[in-house]
């Protein structure tokens, strides 16, 4: 069952590891299938070195497991409320990845103050309220969802493929999972930028005109970026 998903999420399981985003079993990647409305995510707390496809854990929009051998990962019920609520999104990527964490456990959104974060997110990448001792008490997993959700009401995931979970780490996604990876290892680099532009004594962000130019040349009805496809 969704043999090439199971491949996909794999692979980017395993590049959290190789990419420098996740250690030990930190971090987990998954993907969906939305004509059959499945996931498939990787297992609990099972080490990347042991992973094949016949690990990852395929499971319903509710989180009930259809295939697989292990328990899914424990934070299957963020991605499916993000698959539920974000449309157009195909992957998901949560890591601890030290920088974007630093920011998360901080509590604070991380700024544009500059082209590089402007190509990739179309505005700052947000950080979520603090969760409530009754949304950690019960059903964490989906209330952690739920603030992402909650935080976004004004913000489109596809122009901000990213969020930083108040006092937690970040979760990403795109297209499929491939793509959010590709928006981890962005949020990653950027976070670390703005640490540094912030240590050298600037907190100004870049300008509207040039974030649009930058976001836009990449992602709007009219980018020009890179080739054209065949």
């Amino acid at each position: 069952m969704l043999e090439e998903l199971k491949k996909e999420v794999l692979e980017v399981n395993i590049a959290l590891r190789d990419r420098g985003l996740a250690i030990m079993t930190w971090g987990n990647a998954s993907g969906i299938d939305r004509a059959g409305q499945l996931v498939v995510i990787k297992p609990s707390g099972v080490p990347y070195d042991e992973m094949g496809p016949d690990d990852m854990v395929v499971v319903d929009m509710e989180g009930r497991t259809v295939e697989g051998k292990w328990k899914p990962s424990s934070d299957t019920l963020t991605h499916l409320e993000l698959y539920r609520k974000f449309e157009g999104i195909g992957g998901v990527v949560h890591t601890h990845a030290e920088w974007a964490t630093s920011w998360a456990q901080a509590g604070r959104g991380i700024p544009v103050y500059g082209t590089t974060h402007a190509d990739y997110f179309y505005g700052e990448v947000p950080c979520t309220r603090p969760l409530s001792e009754k949304e950690t008490a019960s059903d964490y997993e989906l209330n952690t969802g739920r603030v992402i959700v909650e935080r976004f009401k004004d913000i489109d995931p596809l122009e901000v493929p990213g969020v930083l979970v108040h006092a937690h780490a970040p979760f990403t996604w795109g297209r499929d999972a491939r793509q959010a990876l590709e928006s981890a290892l962005v949020l990653e680099e950027v976070a670390k930028m703005a640490f540094r532009t912030e240590v050298l004594g600037n907190r100004y962000s870049v300008a509207g005109h040039l974030l649009d130019i930058h976001y836009l040349r990449k992602h709007g009805s009219g980018a020009y970026y890179g080739q054209k496809k065949k």
